[in-house]
C-alpha cells in the first residue's frame, strides 16, 4: 500500500475586522506574530507559517513593532513566513474587476520585494468566486487556486454520492475560465481548519487522527493529504511539531510533516489522476440548498457598496487615466497606490459585505471618505496644473475658459453640469463686506459653449447667486473671494478617449429662455420625452417606458415591493407571514425640478406604509441562535410610513432613464426592492461580473430549497425575450433576483439587526434607519444585451467628465489632446493608467462575447506597443505607433505602450 503523506500547514485565517474592530483584532495579531518569531527562531522543525494569502498582515504588525522589520523580512525571504499573493483578502463579487487586479498587482509587488513568489491563488473563505479567476491567475503566472466555497465535494455531510457541474469527487479538480484558461483547484473539502489543534497526548491523538485521516482520504485524489492547522484568528499552536512527532509514532504508514502549500502542491502535481472533474466558470454554490451562499451580503448596508462604487470609479476612470497626462509620474504613482491601498482596507469579505459589528463599518465610512475627498482633491489639482499650461486666450475678454477632461477611455456623449464663477472679487481688492452686494447687482448675460473647432453648443444657465470660495496658489498665501456663480448645462459629444479639450463659455446676446415645447418634460402629458424614449408617469409613481426607435413598450416599471426580513447580515429570510407589500395602489405628487432642452428632472414623492419591525418572536429566535432557515417570526401590526422620493431624469440623446431614490427609513427588519417587468421573459438572463457579462439561469437547480434565488451583479442586470430586453444599471446596488422569469427585482434597501454566524452580535446600525439612497438607470433595447450593445451604455452610466474652470492666459500646451484611439466592436475598456514601473502606459479591455474581435489601436509617434499581462509584464511586440490585434473570446487583453 502506498504510503500517505500528511502535509500540516500552520496558518491563521485573519479577518482583519469582523466581530471586533481592527484595533481590537490587532492586539491578537501582534501576539500571534510575537509567538511566531519566537517559534521560528527556536524550532528548526517548524517549517513555515502561512499568513493567509495577504501582505497587509505584515504592515499591521510592523505598525506596532517597527523594530521587528528586519527579523520579519528575514523569515519572509527564507520562505518561513509565507505572504501574498494578495494585498488583502478581498471579497470577489463586491469589488470591481480592476480592484481585483490592483489587489494582486500591489500584493505581488510586495512579495517580489520581499523575495517571495505568489504561487497560490488563495481564496479560503471568499463568498463565491467570479468565473474569470483562472484567467487572472494564469496571467499572473499562478496555476493553482485554493478555496473553500462554491464547489460541493460529493458525499460531503453524508450526501448521496453524485457528480455534476459544481461538485467534485476529489478535493483536487480543474477550474476553467470562459476563455479556456485552466488552473488546478484545491478545494478545502473539510474546511481550512481540518488540522486545527492537533493533540500531543497519544490517546487523544489516536482518536483525532483516526477521524481526520478518513475525512481527508475520502476526497483526496493522491496520497498527499492536506491539513490546515489553524482557523479564524487562531493563535499559534506552539507544540505542533511535538504533536507531529507523536502522530508519526502512531502511524508508520503515514508520513506526517510540517509543510507549506508550495511543498504540498509540488507533491500533488506528481500524482494527479487524469479523471479530475472540470468545473467551469463562477463558483457560487449553485447546486446546494441555497441557504448558505451568503449572497445577501450584497444588500447588507448598501451605503458601503455605494461609497465603494464611487471610490472605485474615481480611481479607475478618473485619477489613474489622468496620470497619463501629468508630468510628475512618480507623484501620481505614489498617490494612486496610497488611495488604492486605503480603499482596499475596506475590501475584505466581512468588511465590504457589511457583515461585521457596527464599529467596523463606522471606521469603513471614514476610510471611504478619506479616499473620496483625497482623490477628488488630487484630481482637481492635477487637472488644474494641466489646464494652467494650455493657451486659453480668447478674442472676448469676458469669455470663460473651461477645460474638459475625458478619462473614460472611450468616446462619450453626456449632459454636463458645471458650476462656474462668472465674476470674482477677491477679499484683498475691496472691503469684503461690500463684495456680495456689488456682485448681486446687474443681470447675467446668456452664454453658449464654443468648442476648440469653433463649433457652438447651446447652454442652459441657472443663477446660483453669490458664493464664497478660495484659491490656494502654489506661490503665495490663500486668496478668499466671493463670486457670482451659475450652473451651466450642455450636451457634450466627444470622440476623445483619454485627453482634454479647451472650450470657452462665451456671453451672447441671444436669450436662454426655454419654451416648454422644446423641453423634455411635458406637463400636460405628464411625461418625459427625448429623441429615443418616452417615459409616461402614472398616478402610483410607476412608469411606462416607450422605446421610440422600435415602438416597444415596457409597462408598470418602478413598482416598489416590501418584504419582512428576519435573517441577518449574511442571508435574507422572509418573515414567517411570507407576505409582500407594494405601492401599486398609492398616490404620488410630482414636482418639476428642472426642465430644459438638455435634460429634465421630476421629483416623485410617495408614502409607503410598512410594518414597523418584526414581531417579538424574532428577538427570542436571535437570542437562542435559531438558524435563519428555521426562523418563523412575523411582522408587527404597528405601521410606519416611509417617505420615498424618486428623482427621474431624462437627458437629451439619453438611451435610458436615470432614477435617484431617497428613502427616509423608519422601519426595521425588512427589504425594499424595485420591480422591472418586461412581459414574457426567457429562461436565462445576463449580469455584469468581473471581466465578464455572465449568463445565468432564472431558476435554481433541483437541490435548491431556499425560496429566494438572489444573485450578485457588478454594474448591471439584463433580461430579454426574442423581441425586447431591459437592462438595469446601478451605482453600488449589487443584489437582484429574476421573478417568474419575467421581472427584474433590484434590492435598494435591506434592514436587519444582527451579524449572524457563530454568536449573538447585535448590529442596530445595519437597520439603516434614516435617509438612504439608491441610483440606477433603466435602459430599454431590442433583443439581448449583446445584439443591442446596451451593456456599453450601462458601463458608461457612472462616468462623467472632469471640467476645470481657468483664466485666460498664454500657454504652451495645445487646445486639444488625445493620447490614443482605438476601435474594437463590442470590447469593453477597463483601465488606462501609468505603468507601475517606468513611464509606460497600460490599456486594458475585455471581450465579453463568444466571438474573436478585431482591435485597432493607434497611439502615434511610433511608440513601441507590447502585449502585457495583468501584472504589467512586457510580452511580445505588436507594433510601433499602431497595432492590429485579435482579441479572443472572453479574453482579458492588456497593452503596454512605452514612452
Amino acid at each position: 500500500m502506498q504510503k500517505k503523506t500528511a502535509h500540516i500547514i500552520s496558518h491563521s485565517h485573519w479577518d482583519r475586522e469582523w466581530y471586533m474592530s481592527l484595533e481590537e483584532h490587532r492586539y491578537y495579531l501582534v501576539k500571534l506574530f510575537d509567538d511566531l518569531l519566537e517559534k521560528l527562531e527556536e524550532d528548526p522543525d517548524f517549517h513555515s507559517f502561512h499568513l493567509d494569502g495577504q501582505t497587509i498582515m505584515v504592515d499591521d504588525y510592523l505598525a506596532v513593532r517597527p523594530e521587528k522589520e528586519e527579523e520579519v523580512k528575514k523569515y519572509i525571504w527564507e520562505g518561513r513566513l509565507v505572504i501574498g499573493p494578495w494585498y488583502i483578502l478581498q471579497d470577489a463579487f463586491l469589488t470591481s474587476s480592476e480592484a481585483n487586479v490592483r489587489n494582486l498587482l500591489y500584493g505581488m509587488q510586495t512579495t517580489k520585494e520581499f523575495g517571495q513568489e505568489g504561487n497560490l491563488g488563495y481564496y479560503p473563505d471568499t463568498f463565491g468566486i467570479y468565473g474569470q479567476a483562472p484567467q487572472l491567475l494564469k496571467q499572473a503566472k499562478i496555476d493553482v487556486a485554493a478555496f473553500g466555497r462554491g464547489v460541493t465535494p460529493t458525499g460531503f455531510n453524508n450526501q448521496v454520492f453524485h457528480q455534476d457541474d459544481y461538485s467534485s469527487p476529489y478535493s483536487e479538480l480543474k477550474w476553467e475560465s470562459p476563455d479556456g484558461s485552466s488552473v488546478l483547484g484545491i478545494l478545502f473539502a473539510n474546511w481550512y481548519s481540518n488540522g486545527n489543534e492537533i493533540p500531543e497526548d497519544r490517546d487523544e491523538a489516536k482518536n483525532y487522527w483516526e477521524k481526520k485521516l478518513k475525512e481527508s482520504e475520502k476526497f483526496a485524489s493522491t496520497s498527499q493529504l492536506l491539513y490546515l492547522n489553524g482557523c479564524d484568528h487562531q493563535p499559534l499552536q506552539k507544540n505542533v511539531t511535538d504533536a507531529i512527532k507523536v502522530a508519526n509514532e502512531l502511524y508508520p504508514n503515514v508520513e506526517f510533516k510540517h509543510s507549506s502549500f508550495q511543498e504540498y502542491i509540488e507533491e500533488v502535481k506528481q500524482e494527479l489522476p487524469e479523471d479530475l472533474q472540470t468545473i467551469r466558470g463562477e463558483l457560487r454554490n449553485q447546486k446546494t440548498d441555497g441557504w448558505s451562499t451568503l449572497v445577501n451580503t450584497a444588500s447588507s448596508r448598501i451605503y458601503l457598496k455605494q461609497a465603494n462604487d464611487r471610490c472605485q470609479t474615481l480611481l479607475e476612470r478618473v485619477l489613474e487615466p489622468l496620470g497619463l497626462l501629468v508630468s510628475d509620474k512618480n507623484l501620481h504613482r505614489d498617490f494612486a497606490a496610497f488611495y488604492w491601498k486605503l480603499l482596499m482596507e475596506n475590501h475584505p469579505h466581512d468588511s465590504i459585505c457589511g457583515c461585521s459589528v457596527d464599529s467596523v463599518h463606522r471606521e469603513m465610512t471614514t476610510r471611504f471618505d478619506k479616499v473620496e475627498k483625497g482623490a477628488l482633491k488630487f484630481v482637481e489639482e492635477q487637472a488644474r496644473e494641466i489646464a494652467d499650461n494650455i493657451d486659453t486666450v480668447h478674442e472676448k475678454e469676458d469669455a470663460i475658459p473651461l477645460v474638459i477632461f475625458q478619462t473614460g477611455g472611450a468616446p462619450i456623449k453626456e449632459v454636463i453640469k458645471k458650476k462656474v464663477a462668472v465674476k470674482k472679487i477677491y477679499f484683498d481688492e475691496i472691503p469684503f463686506a461690500e463684495i456680495p452686494d456689488k456682485l448681486k447687482g446687474g443681470s447675467l448675460p446668456s452664454y453658449h459653449l464654443e468648442r476648440a473647432d469653433q463649433s457652438i453648443v447651446p447652454v442652459s444657465v441657472k443663477d446660483l447667486g453669490v458664493k464664497f470660495g478660495y484659491e490656494l496658489p502654489q506661490d503665495r498665501f490663500r486668496r478668499p473671494y466671493y463670486a457670482r456663480e451659475v450652473e451651466v448645462t450642455f450636451l457634450y459629444d466627444s470622440s476623445n478617449t483619454v485627453g482634454y479639450e479647451r472650450c470657452f463659455l462665451v456671453p451672447t446676446a441671444e436669450g436662454n429662455k426655454e419654451e416648454e415645447a422644446g423641453c423634455i418634460w411635458n406637463t400636460a402629458g405628464n411625461k418625459l420625452e427625448n429623441e429615443n424614449l418616452i417615459v409616461q408617469l402614472h398616478d402610483n409613481g410607476s412608469y411606462t417606458l416607450v422605446d421610440k426607435r422600435s415602438g416597444i413598450e415596457y409597462k408598470q416599471l418602478g413598482i416598489l415591493e416590501n418584504t419582512g426580513d428576519i435573517g441577518n447580515e449574511y442571508m435574507f429570510k422572509a418573515s414567517g407571514d411570507g407576505e409582500s407589500i407594494t405601492n401599486e395602489n398609492s398616490n404620488v405628487t410630482v414636482k418639476v425640478l428642472e426642465n430644459t432642452s438638455e435634460l429634465a428632472s421630476v421629483e416623485v414623492t410617495t408614502y409607503f406604509s410598512v410594518p414597523k419591525e418584526a414581531d417579538e418572536r424574532l428577538k427570542e429566535e436571535r437570542e437562542n441562535l435559531v438558524w435563519h432557515p428555521e426562523r418563523k417570526a412575523g411582522r408587527s401590526k404597528e405601521m410606519e410610513q416611509i417617505m420615498i422620493q424618486s428623482v427621474m431624469t431624462l437627458e437629451r440623446a439619453g438611451e435610458g432613464l436615470k432614477v435617484k431614490v431617497t428613502m427616509n427609513n423608519l422601519a426595521k427588519d425588512h427589504r425594499l426592492r424595485v420591480l422591472f417587468p418586461i412581459g414574457e421573459g426567457s429562461s436565462h438572463h445576463y449580469a455584469d461580473s468581473i471581466y465578464e457579462v455572465v449568463e445565468r439561469p432564472n431558476q435554481p437547480e433541483s437541490q435548491w430549497t431556499n425560496p429566494s434565488f438572489d444573485h450578485h451583479m457588478q454594474r448591471f442586470v439584463s433580461l430579454n425575450n426574442s423581441e425586447k430586453g431591459l437592462t438595469v444599471a446601478a451605482k453600488g446596488l449589487h443584489e437582484y433576483e429574476i421573478k417568474d422569469d419575467n421581472t427584474i427585482a433590484v434590492t435598494i434597501l435591506r434592514s436587519v439587526g444582527e451579524l449572524g454566524d457563530w454568536g449573538v452580535f447585535d448590529t442596530p446600525e445595519a437597520q439603516c434607519l434614516g435617509e438612504n439612497e439608491a441610483e440606477f438607470m433603466v435602459i430599454p433595447h431590442q433583443k439581448d444585451i449583446f445584439t443591442s450593445r446596451a451593456y456599453l451604455t450601462a458601463y458608461q452610466y457612472p462616468l462623467a467628465s472632469t471640467v476645470i474652470q481657468t483664466k485666460q492666459k498664454q500657454g504652451n500646451a495645445s487646445e486639444v489632446k488625445e493620447l490614443f484611439t482605438w476601435e474594437g466592436e463590442k470590447l469593453v475598456i477597463t483601465a488606462c493608467k501609468p505603468s507601475l514601473e517606468g513611464t509606460g502606459m497600460i490599456i486594458r479591455w475585455f471581450n465579453p462575447t463568444s466571438e474573436t474581435v478585431q482591435l485597432s489601436f493607434e497611439v502615434g509617434a511610433g511608440k513601441p506597443i507590447y502585449r502585457s499581462t495583468i501584472l504589467e509584464e512586457k510580452l511580445d511586440s505588436v507594433g510601433a505607433g499602431t497595432a492590429e490585434l485579435k482579441v479572443k473570446p472572453y479574453e482579458i487583453f492588456t497593452l503596454l505602450i512605452e514612452n
